[in-house]
């Protein structure tokens, strides 16, 4: 019969070692959050390559001809600036984040005063310590 510490032991040998670029994009992933929130577009874009691709839904009904696919901070910053403009309350509740080495996978509440609130999912792939892809997901 297996006493706590063999339990804690073969837990402690046999568990998955921390991937630190996971937790690296949690605070990539907080500071996007804290940025975003604060309609701090400066601060947002700053987490972004210059070559950043943006997808969303609400982009493709917004901007019909991007098909929801934007391309490099100077659309970047038209996009958000406009939604910060158009939606002085909106702001993001992260749920959670799950990580690997690639990319990070966010679930959110959106909530502007006056709107339903909505369930977000939302994946930042990361490299070299920049977002260089994010993928918007709703229904």
């Amino acid at each position: 019969m297996a006493t706590g510490w063999t339990c804690f032991f073969y837990l402690i040998c046999h568990s998955n070692p921390v991937n630190m670029e996971s937790l690296n994009f949690e605070a990539i992933a907080k500071q996007w959050f804290d940025a975003f929130n604060n309609h701090n577009l400066e601060a947002l874009l700053a987490l972004y390559d210059d070559q950043a691709i943006h997808f969303s839904p609400k982009l493709k009904i917004r901007q019909p001809e991007t098909k929801g696919l934007i391309s490099g901070k100077a659309a970047l910053r038209q996009w958000w600036k406009d939604s910060f403009d158009r939606l002085p309350t909106l702001r993001y509740q992260p749920t959670s984040f799950t990580a690997n080495d690639q990319r990070i996978f966010m679930e959110y509440i959106r909530t502007v005063a006056g709107d339903p609130d909505m369930l977000i999912a939302e994946v930042l792939e990361i490299s070299n310590g920049k977002i260089n892809a994010s993928r918007v997901y709703h229904g």
